[in-house]
């Protein structure tokens, strides 16, 4: 057929963030969406799928960008979910990347990128997993949550703008 493109293979690589390597390749179609790809990834690490989770888009330095939930928490006809977005819109082409947190209560992080394309041979044999390396350890790396430090100009700029609410007695209002 003239003008029909292929549908392509995405090779995928997903690490866990942990201090041991943890990696998971996996080789899927680019037409299915961010849900199977969700079941996937909790399957080859072995969970079941089952607690929340969301993918965040990223850039080339692993900037958490725009969330897509396992569930629209938004209005009717607003918002993504995972079933809404498939691979070829999320991951278009190789170096594409996002982040995925599965299990908000233990906050399993991983790197997700597109490592290869290909043209899709076989679609009946994917979504598999062709690379396994290392094992997921017990309990979830700690994750350590830091902003960065204000200032104390802040404080003395905002304890000079609202000193003189000081002076009032509210008690007579």
């Amino acid at each position: 057929m003239v003008g029909v493109k292929p549908l392509q293979m995405h090779k995928i690589r997903v690490i866990l963030d942990t201090e041991e390597d943890v990696i998971r390749t996996l080789l899927v179609s680019e037409k299915i969406n961010l849900e199977t790809l969700h079941h996937t990834i909790a399957k080859s690490f072995g969970f079941d799928g089952a607690e929340m989770a969301s993918f965040y888009k990223s850039d080339n330095e692993w900037n958490q960008g725009q969330e897509i939930p396992l569930f629209n928490m938004s209005e009717v006809d607003e918002g993504t979910s995972m079933s809404t977005v498939f691979l070829s819109d999320a991951l278009e082409k190789e170096n594409d990347k996002l982040i995925y947190v599965y299990d908000f209560f233990n906050m399993w992080t991983f790197y997700v990128e597109v490592i290869e394309t290909s043209v899709n041979t076989n679609d009946d044999e994917l979504p598999k997993t062709i690379l396994s390396v290392g094992n997921i350890p017990k309990e979830a790396p700690k994750k350590e949550f830091t902003s960065e430090k204000l200032s104390n100009d802040f404080n003395d700029d905002f304890n000079d703008e609202f000193e003189h609410l000081d002076d009032f007695d509210f008690d007579e209002y």
